[in-house]
């Protein structure tokens, strides 16, 4: 992709009282600013962006996972105590969803489906029905073996696709998870780190260890495929000696459809995927970076700026969450300048 010069600005506004310890994921509300992370540390945190305002803690019995709304007033979280969770944030009010017979790596909430869907090193899929009386056997939907562990995954309409160890790639309708609609491999050599499809749901984008990004499309035609490509980003050459870094998160602005990439080279690069662009870099932040979220409406962007120990344990800057407010211009996508007539 072609490079967008780098701006100096600042790397937004940073969140008070931020997680003690590595942060996992954060995500935006579909419905306000409201903003969900979850932490190593234990606990899930429930704030409100605009206001800088810590509006709840909830306590795991261990490093938190992964979070997601369900609701402006509930939300779910993923447990390496193996847990699946459901939180009420007004009463403080959280029960047991169910259990993974491992670590839960992944959870989404599908408003398509009205289910929940976790994904585990447990090497299964499961999907929950939070309508149900509380206790795994009430609420369980189904259980899908997977190839490997699950490392991502990532929700558009009835579409849902799954990134496991060993570059397993899972496409599902959730109107019929009996098996998958495509068993495919990642196009990308390495370990895929993050998968996330398209706002106007006719792929998805992948991300690797090795500082690559590639871009997909559901539609198996051999038109269709041939508009796939995969290209590198998170690199830096050093007195010749190409370093590469992981690329550990992704998010697409929901308006444009340009996207997002985070990488533990502590830098955000903004994409235009369709012209094969970056449109804009961020001045870099003080550690990796470790999710990314737009709000609903594309006004905000949250980084988590959190040390992955991809160097093992060393001295690493504290764990900070900024809020940006994103200018039009470095999200939109630039119209192709034609040539001008000879």
């Amino acid at each position: 992709m072609s490079a967008a010069p780098v701006p100096l600005n600042s790397g937004g506004k940073e969140l008070l009282n931020p997680p003690s310890d590595g942060i996992s994921n954060l995500r935006f509300s579909n419905h306000s600013d409201h903003l969900l992370v979850s932490s190593w540390d234990k606990t899930v945190r429930l704030y409100d962006a605009n206001a800088n305002l810590l509006k709840g803690e909830f306590l795991h019995g261990g490093p938190v996972l992964d979070c997601c709304f369900h609701d402006d007033s509930s939300g779910f979280s993923a447990g390496a105590d193996h847990t699946v969770r459901r939180y009420v944030f007004s009463s403080g009010k959280e029960d047991i969803l169910g259990r993974h017979d491992a670590p839960v790596r992944c959870i989404e909430y599908s408003y398509a489906a009205g289910q929940v869907i976790t994904g585990s090193w447990d090497k299964t899929l499961k999907c929950w029905d939070p309508r149900g009386a509380s206790g795994p056997e009430n609420t369980l939907v189904g259980t899908y073996q997977q190839p490997e562990r699950v490392y991502s995954l990532s929700l558009v309409g009835n579409k849902l696709v799954v990134a496991t160890a060993g570059r397993h790639i899972n496409v599902y309708d959730l109107r019929n998870m009996s098996q998958p609609e495509q068993r495919r491999e990642s196009s990308l050599k390495y370990q895929t780190r993050c998968v996330r499809c398209y706002p106007n749901g006719t792929g998805f984008s992948l991300s690797s260890v090795e500082g690559r990004v590639a871009m997909e499309f559901f539609d198996m035609s051999e038109a269709a495929q041939t508009k796939k490509y995969a290209f590198k980003c998170h690199r830096k050459s050093d007195n010749g000696r190409d370093i590469v870094y992981p690329v550990n998160a992704m998010a697409f602005h929901p308006i444009y459809g340009t996207f997002a990439t985070g990488g533990c080279d502590g830098f955000v690069n903004v994409w235009d995927g369709i012209n094969k662009k970056r449109l804009y870099q961020y001045s870099k932040y003080p550690t990796s970076i470790a999710a990314l979220s737009f709000s609903r409406d594309g006004r905000l962007l949250a980084v988590a700026s959190s040390y992955t120990f991809e160097e093992g344990d060393i001295p690493h800057e504290p764990d900070a969450i900024f809020i940006r407010s994103v200018n039009e211009v470095e999200v939109k996508p630039k119209p192709k300048t034609l040539a001008a007539p000879s």
